[in-house]
């Protein structure tokens, strides 16, 4: 029997690595995207190629409507949802805290916290053995800009993924005893078209000199945590945090 998995923007970068690593591992794969359709489906596509089945969801995830429209339409499509990655994410452009637009600043909120806060809700309001569910794993996607706070312009987008820790060890706490796991990833500087929005030129080659492992890691460095995490291999383990970060 085919495992289900439900990733939050899926079309790109470390979710799309998450998809298509998923599918190698069995799972049958949904997925919401923004607006980069043609992104989506050749996620499709390479999902179908490795013998698994697929579904690319068009969702704005600040939208709680559309949140709760997502898990249903994902499980109608794919069957229950045993494992979700919160995953779809922006960034702004660095730059010292007065001088970031007031609107940047609460879209980033808005997007990169609450909109996870709530798509959060509505999987364990699905997958809650108490609730009328079989169970699950969740893994939220933090960063390191979190544990840096938001050094080098990012005040705003570290606040964010800040309050994702506390959402990940909290609930991870909360939902233990109903059949669910939670756990986070911090990346550090990995290498996808999100570093092209921080304003910074060349930042990975800029500061891979600060990373211990001398270099920016990879999208399926990160995925390869998260299905590891997904996996009856980390049974024991929720309610915590792991850094992919090259030591940094």
């Amino acid at each position: 029997m085919a495992k289900t998995l439900l990733v939050t923007g899926g079309s790109r970068g470390l979710g799309a690595a998450v998809c298509r690593l998923a599918a190698r591992d069995g799972y049958d794969v949904a997925f919401s995207y923004a607006g980069r359709a043609d992104a989506a489906k050749q996620v499709v596509a390479d999902i179908q190629k490795a013998g698994r089945k697929a579904v690319a969801i068009q969702s704005d995830i600040a939208d709680p409507a559309q949140v709760v429209s997502l898990f249903d339409r994902a499980a109608q499509e794919i069957g229950y949802i045993e494992a979700f990655v919160s995953n779809a994410g922006i960034i702004h452009k660095g730059a010292p805290l007065a001088d970031i637009p007031i609107e940047d600043i609460k879209r980033i909120i808005e997007v990169d916290l609450t909109a996870h806060v709530i798509c959060l809700r509505e999987a364990v309001r699905r997958m809650a053995k108490s609730r009328g569910g079989k169970g699950g794993a969740i893994v939220t996607m933090s960063s390191m800009a979190a544990h840096l706070y938001g050094l080098g312009g990012f005040i705003p987008y570290a606040a964010a993924k800040g309050g994702i820790d506390v959402l990940t060890v909290g609930l991870g706490k909360e939902v233990a005893s109903d059949g669910i796991r939670v756990t986070g990833l911090r990346p550090g500087l990995i290498d996808t078209d999100m570093q092209d929005e921080t304003g910074m030129e060349n930042r990975i080659a800029k500061l891979a000199p600060s990373i211990p492992m001398g270099r920016g890691g990879t999208a399926d460095e990160v995925a390869e945590a998260v299905l590891w995490l997904l996996s009856d291999k980390a049974s024991y383990v929720t309610a915590t945090l792991f850094n992919v970060s090259g030591g940094r």
